[in-house]
């Protein structure tokens, strides 16, 4: 009862809709967070610890995990006869591995996606040779339609500090080509993978300068420019929303309940509902289905439940995820069993709901400007 009573409040007030609008968000694509499993288990075996799944199991995505997803999405059809969607909240770049390794970890530079993807076919050709151009098949069929989730998915501020002091964790890990198992307790309003936190104001312009850059390294990278952004962890300064403003992102996902850093230590807490207007003109969207299923056995039937409460809010279903489920790479078994969950609440809620329409959060984003 407490979870259908929660399911409901969340979509109180704010933008509404008859039609039944269905849209995954799905987070991190892009990102190089563990290389390899031969890479991950020997960090595990040289003392690194975890409990996170996405240390685990989390890679940039392979042709093996595009093709298996577009498959299950191309499974099911809307009322128009349409495939389902993912939009991955994307970046664009990466750190440049071998140039920080060559430079015995002093000088951190990025590098475009493509160019990642045609270092990894060379590495490991049987995972990624020809996976760019699957992405890029993904796109022109409709099964992905990807918007900004940042320039890159590590914070600088924390990196180039922790490579000052030549912390020999940041070593290991980065001497195999991955980002992972960090320990970021010495910075209070920093996590390492999040891209736009900081500590002092006087970073500000810095990760103004990231996010202008990466919008414009999107569009060279994915063929169109972003009108949606959700940054890493959700946090970004006003600042930055207000440059992204100016580069055409008009809009931006944030919790129910957003807490932003304001810079030392100060700390702002913003009550949202879908369609609110930022002070920044921007339109807020509020995620309201959770499908986590490597997280979660009971992924399934929770998000259901959220897809029916949404609907019957007339809202749209905005289902949140992140790309650990679907990744293959390191474990296939973690790949197949969250595809096959995926298939399933797709085939249930088109089963439930014949009049559902699938789409993007792009199309999504421009019916509420236009309504």
């Amino acid at each position: 009862m407490k979870a259908l009573i929660s399911n409901h409040i969340k979509n109180i007030g704010g933008w509404t809709s008859s039609r039944k609008i269905l849209v995954f968000a799905v987070d991190d694509y892009g990102n190089v967070r563990l290389n390899s499993k031969a890479d991950r288990d020997a960090l595990l075996a040289d003392g690194m610890q975890t409990k996170s799944r996405f240390d685990l199991y989390d890679s940039l995505e392979s042709k093996q995990d595009l093709e298996a997803l577009y498959e299950v999405l191309n499974s099911v059809k809307d009322k128009h006869g349409k495939a389902a969607v993912f939009t991955p909240f994307a970046v664009c770049a990466n750190m440049n591995f071998e140039r920080l390794i060559e430079s015995n970890f002093e000088e951190l530079e990025i590098e475009d996606l493509p160019t990642t993807y045609s270092k990894l076919a060379n590495l490991m050709p049987t995972s990624y040779d020809g996976a760019w151009d699957s992405w890029k098949q993904g796109i022109a069929e409709g099964f992905l339609q990807p918007q900004y989730h940042g320039r890159e998915h590590f914070n600088q501020f924390f990196l180039k500090s922790e490579l000052a002091k030549a912390n020999p964790a940041v070593h290991k890990v980065i001497a195999r080509r991955s980002y992972s198992f960090q320990n970021d307790k010495e910075y209070p309003s920093i996590s390492y993978t999040a891209t736009f936190d900081f500590s002092d104001k006087d970073q500000l312009p810095k990760l103004k300068e990231i996010a202008v850059d990466g919008v414009n390294r999107f569009e060279a990278v994915y063929g169109y420019r972003p009108i949606h952004f959700m940054a890493p962890t959700s946090k970004a300064h006003p600042m930055v929303l207000e440059a992204l403003k100016k580069e055409g992102i008009e809009f931006v996902d944030q919790g129910r309940v957003h807490v932003q850093h304001q810079g030392d230590g100060v700390y702002s807490k913003d009550r949202n509902v879908i369609g609110k207007k930022n002070p920044q003109g921007q339109t807020v969207l509020v995620r309201n289905v959770v499908f986590e299923p490597n997280a979660n056995s009971k992924a399934v039937a929770i998000a259901l439940k959220q897809v029916e409460a949404a609907f019957r809010m007339r809202k749209p279903a905005i289902i949140s995820s992140h790309r650990v489920n679907f990744c293959g790479h390191i474990e296939e078994s973690n790949r197949s069993q969250s595809l096959a969950d995926l298939n399933s609440l797709l085939k249930l809620v088109v089963q439930k709901y014949p009049e559902v329409e699938f789409m993007g959060t792009g199309d999504l984003c421009r019916i509420m400007a236009n309504s």
